[in-house]
């Protein structure tokens, strides 16, 4: 019995003709990630910002009566400019309340404020279900934020080093280009989708830093062995010929990935949906920025033939020199 390929053995793709469109729509996708991202904003969970989160269903009720909800919870005291948004089903929201910062880690304000919010709610729709209490302090919030971003920086920075000292410092540098533009594109995705960004989302991201990093390593790696093998062909055809013999290995794990994702995504929990449209996202990016992001930025910062041949040292020279005399 023949063995399935998806992708034939004399699979010869001309990835590196359309490098430079290629990194020009990816540099602009980047620089829209960010504008939404300063602009837009991040959807921050209470992870994030801090306060009080209820989740609610409106038992009996097709949809949830967003705007009715947020008009009501207004005119109470302490409120302020709630946040309230479907989450999962048609009929169950997600209501987030900032604390003022006079009652930052006062537990008696916070309880008293969830209390009048389910009452508001349970007046005007007695069947309502209160699914689920979160409180977290400003302070706590900002610490979440804090650790979050050193942990995604520490991460990609632990990773170029590992590849300079693995390879050449061209890999190193290429290495941290793709796992930047993976992680713009993703924040980029929940900027203007406004998808909560939690705890849960820096873990995908890292998940993502981790197989971007997995598929980048597998191409470097081949790169490295056809640079010793093929010593007088072309770095555009060499980086096409290694990423076309890694290209099976690619295909197979990002649709094993995928098969176990899109069930999860289409048929799985809404508490799931940010970190698995996260970690979908991150395959296709993370394939892509391996085979045009992290390869051809080696054309340009000077990888060539001679990259990993050892260089003699003035010594061998003379050594080599003098043996050839004698």
């Amino acid at each position: 019995m023949k063995l399935l390929k998806l992708v034939p053995d004399d699979t010869n793709i001309k990835f590196l003709k359309w490098r430079v469109p290629f990194y020009v729509v990816s540099l602009l996708l980047m620089a829209a990630s960010w504008a939404l991202v300063f602009t837009n904003g991040l959807n921050y969970g209470v992870d994030f910002a801090g306060g009080q989160e209820i989740r609610a269903t409106f038992v009996g009720e097709e949809t949830a009566p967003v705007p009715e909800v947020r008009q009501t919870l207004t005119a109470i005291e302490g409120v302020g400019d709630p946040v309230v948004q479907r989450f999962g089903e048609p009929n169950e929201i997600s209501i987030r309340v900032k604390l003022p910062p006079e009652a930052e880690g006062d537990k008696e304000f916070a309880d008293r404020l969830t209390r009048e919010i389910t009452a508001a709610l349970r007046d005007d729709h007695p069947q309502v279900r209160i699914d689920g209490v979160d409180s977290v302090s400003g302070k706590v919030s900002g610490e979440f934020r804090e650790t979050a971003l050193y942990a995604l920086l520490a991460a990609m920075i632990a990773i170029s080093i590992y590849i300079w000292v693995r390879f050449e410092w061209q890999f190193g540098v290429g290495a941290m280009f793709a796992l930047v533009h993976d992680v713009s594109l993703t924040l980029g995705m929940f900027a203007l989708f406004q998808l909560e960004f939690s705890l849960q989302i820096i873990a995908a991201i890292l998940a993502i830093i981790g197989y971007s990093l997995n598929d980048t390593i597998v191409v470097y790696d081949r790169i490295r062995e056809n640079l010793k093998k093929f010593r007088k062909m072309p770095i555009p055809e060499l980086l096409d010929l290694s990423v076309n013999e890694t290209l099976a290995r690619t295909v197979m794990t990002s649709l094993t990935l995928l098969i176990a994702l899109l069930p999860l995504l289409l048929f799985g929990p809404a508490s799931l949906f940010g970190l698995v449209a996260a970690i979908t996202l991150g395959i296709f990016v993370g394939t892509y920025s391996s085979v045009y992001m992290a390869a051809p930025i080696l054309i340009w910062l000077g990888v060539d033939s001679d990259s990993f041949v050892p260089q003699e040292s003035e010594a061998d020279v003379q050594d080599r020199k003098a043996r050839g005399q004698a």
